[in-house]
């Protein structure tokens, strides 16, 4: 008899725990979820390929949709649909709740498609590639610079080498300024997080000279493989009061002029980004870094190599005094500059 009593018992509690928990897990899949909206009052974010459920839920939580990841998760194994998400780029708008979320991810049919932003390319070349994208909603054609980064909310004056390069995925007649604020934002956080954790003997006031440290790094470096040392020599001649000397800056400076072959009148032709004629950092980035020459400015390494010239395939020889470099010079430019 006691032993009926316990079992009796035992199926009771079990029975009030599961309709416990079919009552929570009915009240967070009908409940609003809370975003943090841009100011368009949406909320963009991305599903990669292979993600699974559970990453899925955790990139919705980076992006700003305020729930825990494993409450999602679990009502997507509740409802038998955690097997059927759908890569993609997706918008929400306030208002949601989270069942509407898991139904959205596995409808598939959301459109989309992508462009890839490409690290060394400038500003100018990205809006270029945006105005010709046939599948974005062109809202900043016509814009000034300056307006452009007053709708994104940037502090920036200028916008050169703000917006991390990668491939961004989006609905098709997406608006083109929503992908930049993207781009904006994922290079902000991208950056904020590598200085936080920089070498301390770089020398860079602020985050900022280390974006435009690693623009010029990425339009110098030939081969993955250099990177490093081409850091190295540019941060050794800025500890030592060095002019850069580096071609890349000046072609900036001339902009549009630019006809593709570099002169020796315009070394001596002084503009704010010549830094054959100016000492330190040139006043902005010349163009996109990616994220290895970020890490590169902030984490050089140790090196005594101060000059370096290219081989003519991709790859540099590094020198650590003059007379070395001039002997590269002439060994593989024939009097050109390294």
């Amino acid at each position: 008899m006691r032993l009926f009593k316990r079992l009796l018992l035992t199926g009771l509690l079990g029975t009030i725990a599961m309709a416990g928990f079919a009552g929570w897990m009915a009240w967070f899949a009908f409940a609003v979820v809370p975003l943090k909206v841009n100011p368009q009052g949406v909320l963009a974010f991305d599903i990669r390929p292979g993600l699974g459920l559970k990453g899925a839920a955790q990139a919705m939580a980076q992006s700003g949709v305020d729930f825990e990841p494993w409450q999602f998760a679990l009502l997507g194994r509740f409802t038998g649909m955690d097997r059927n998400i759908q890569a993609g780029s997706y918008e929400v708008s306030p208002g949601v709740t989270a069942l509407e979320l898991l139904q959205k991810l596995t409808a598939g049919d959301v459109t989309q498609t992508s462009l890839v932003v490409v690290e060394g390319k400038t500003f100018r070349e990205l809006r270029a590639r945006l105005d010709a994208h046939p599948d974005l909603r062109h809202e900043t054609s016509g814009l000034a610079d300056a307006e452009l980064l007053q709708r994104l909310g940037a502090a920036e004056s200028h916008p050169e080498g703000l917006f991390f390069p990668d491939t961004y995925l989006f609905a098709k007649q997406s608006n083109d300024l929503t992908l930049l604020r993207r781009a904006y934002q994922s290079m902000q956080h991208r950056l904020a997080a590598e200085w936080a954790g920089r070498d301390a003997s770089v020398p860079y006031k602020n985050a900022y000279e280390a974006l435009i440290m690693a623009s010029i790094i990425e339009k110098e470096t030939g081969t993955a493989a250099d990177r490093g040392k081409v850091a190295s020599v540019f941060v050794n001649r800025l500890r030592r009061g060095m002019l850069l000397q580096t071609d890349p800056t000046v072609i900036y400076g001339i902009g549009e002029k630019f006809d593709g072959n570099l002169r020796k009148s315009d070394l001596h032709t002084d503009t704010v980004y010549n830094t054959y004629t100016r000492a330190g950092l040139p006043p902005t980035p010349i163009a996109l870094p990616g994220a290895a020459s970020i890490q590169a400015a902030l984490h050089p390494p140790v090196s005594d190599f101060l000059y370096f010239v290219a081989r003519g395939d991709g790859s540099s020889v590094f020198s650590r005094t003059l007379e070395e470099h001039n002997r590269a010079v002439i060994r593989y430019q024939k009097g050109g500059r390294g």
